[in-house]
């Protein structure tokens, strides 16, 4: 960092500079005008550069002093506020929570209100991981990766895992093309979900077509999305077919909108985990929150088991 000038310079500056005097900032400052002066010639001296023009009976800015004003006036804006939250205990409370786009729009965020209502004292911040994160490195409380789980020296929870699979649009299924097996996908375009932050685990076509035995096919050519979004959108046109984890398309799936067109999952033990520095205190929030979150999935796995041995058994012998 560069050397800064004293902080009480800099905030004689940007008093002085707010009111346009050095009589309204000795007031606001309860120092006398002859002190206020005295800090700015100290600072434009540590600058090497006038800040103000002092006229018979009022101040301007130089161009300097008109490009450092607005900077300073907002740092220190942002310190009152820092401060004001501490003292009024509004943010000590604050839990940020970083997660896959996907996974918080559909499983966390329809969740979330019940962990709310039981801990009114915290409050809740969800921002979307638009790549890899970490608690410590990017000041998050608790991380949400999609991954193999490969980690140590945090503590991690598995909360889920998950399938993932080729999935299209039901128009694919008996278009020019039809595509029946893993050997039909030469005659349709791949669609590529990429990993946030080239992630060597994360599910490609690469993989799958070879451990389907599916030659002669670029595995790299077509579209690629980073967004769930907009890869999703990409199948509901029936642009092609990609690989999906079972989470961003259930609600698809469910209502025929996309379906599987072979049931073949991707070769690889996908899961959502949970990431945090240290799950400790009982009353810490990261504590409250990385319980009701390993409660929740337990719940979602027993409910999707339910689902599962629920659906009737279709009787494929012949008549």
């Amino acid at each position: 960092m560069h050397r800064l000038p004293p902080l009480n310079a800099l905030k004689a500056f940007e008093v002085a500079g707010r009111h346009m005097s050095f009589s309204r900032a000795a007031e606001e400052l309860h120092v006398t005008p002859a002190a206020i002066s005295h800090q700015i010639k100290a600072l434009e001296t540590d600058l090497g550069v006038k800040l103000f023009r002092r006229l018979n009976r009022s101040l301007q800015l130089t161009e300097a002093g008109q490009a450092c004003l607005p900077g300073l006036r907002s740092a220190f804006e942002t310190m009152v506020s820092a401060v004001g939250r501490v003292r009024d205990k509004e943010d000590w409370n604050i839990l940020t929570i970083s997660a896959p786009p996907a996974f918080g729009a559909r499983w966390l965020v329809p969740r979330i209100v019940d962990f709310r209502t039981a801990n009114p004292q915290i409050q809740v911040r969800i921002d979307p991981a638009i790549r890899s994160m970490d608690p410590v490195r990017d000041s998050v409380d608790v991380a949400i990766e999609f991954s193999q789980g490969h980690y140590s020296g945090r503590s991690a929870q598995r909360l889920f895992g998950q399938d993932v699979f080729p999935v299209c649009s039901p128009e694919l299924l008996n278009g020019k093309n039809p595509l029946t097996t893993p050997a039909d996908l030469r005659g349709h375009t791949l669609i590529h979900f990429d990993a946030p932050m080239d992630d060597p685990e994360w599910p490609n076509w690469e993989t799958w077509l070879r451990a389907n035995n599916v030659d002669r096919l670029d595995p790299n050519k077509g579209p690629h999305f980073t967004s769930p979004n907009f890869t999703t959108q990409a199948l509901l046109a029936g642009h092609g077919v990609a690989l999906m984890a079972e989470l961003v398309v259930e609600s698809e799936l469910a209502t025929g909108t996309l379906v599987k067109p072979f049931d073949i999952s991707y070769p690889g033990d996908l899961s959502y985990w949970a990431l945090a520095t240290s799950v400790d205190s009982e009353d810490d929030p990261v504590t409250l929150f990385w319980s009701w979150l390993t409660r929740e999935a337990s719940r979602y796995v027993r409910e999707k088991q339910m689902q599962s041995q629920s659906r009737p058994t279709v009787d494929k012998s012949p008549d």
